[in-house]
């Protein structure tokens, strides 16, 4: 699955529910993981360094930690960065923010975006404007991360 990657938003430090969401994206064979904002804390990071692919992301308005975060990124060679996060992966041109507010669409295939914890998966002239939702809820089931064919331009969910 070289071409699809994963997206998840908001842990929130919810490590339990982050241990199941590296299992989930291991098993889903996924080639990169974007996380698109409040990790929150360190131990969020450091459990995602179980994955077994790439992680890479930008900073929501709950990671005041970024000291860090920052640390704990260079230590298991995650890129973090401030929104917008500008990427170019098979062809697709995408942009990460934390906030939908932010997102300033600039001919980009795919837009990812975090903050409402609702998800959202629609068109936007030609951009893919995708938000998995929620997956810090302590009720399973109803938490989810997001895969994403880059090939197809096409999204979905995995929830648990």
């Amino acid at each position: 699955m070289a071409n699809v990657i994963g997206v998840v938003s908001d842990t929130h430090n919810n490590l339990a529910n982050v241990r199941e969401i590296v299992a989930l994206f291991n098993a889903a064979g996924v080639s990169k993981v974007v996380h698109t904002g409040d990790i929150t804390r360190a131990k969020t990071l450091d459990v995602m360094a179980g994955l077994e692919m790439p992680l890479y992301g930008v900073f929501g308005n709950n990671d005041v930690e970024r000291d860090d975060l920052n640390a704990a990124a260079d230590a298991h060679g995650f890129v973090l960065s401030d929104p917008p996060l500008r990427l170019e992966w098979h062809g697709r041109r995408i942009v990460v923010v934390h906030d939908p507010r932010d997102l300033a669409l600039a001919g980009e295939h795919l837009a990812l975006h975090g903050h409402t914890h609702m998800f959202r998966c629609e068109w936007a002239s030609d951009t893919l404007v995708f938000n998995p939702g929620e997956c810090a809820g302590h009720m399973k089931g109803y938490n989810a991360v997001g895969v994403v064919d880059l090939d197809a331009m096409a999204a979905s969910r995995l929830k648990f």
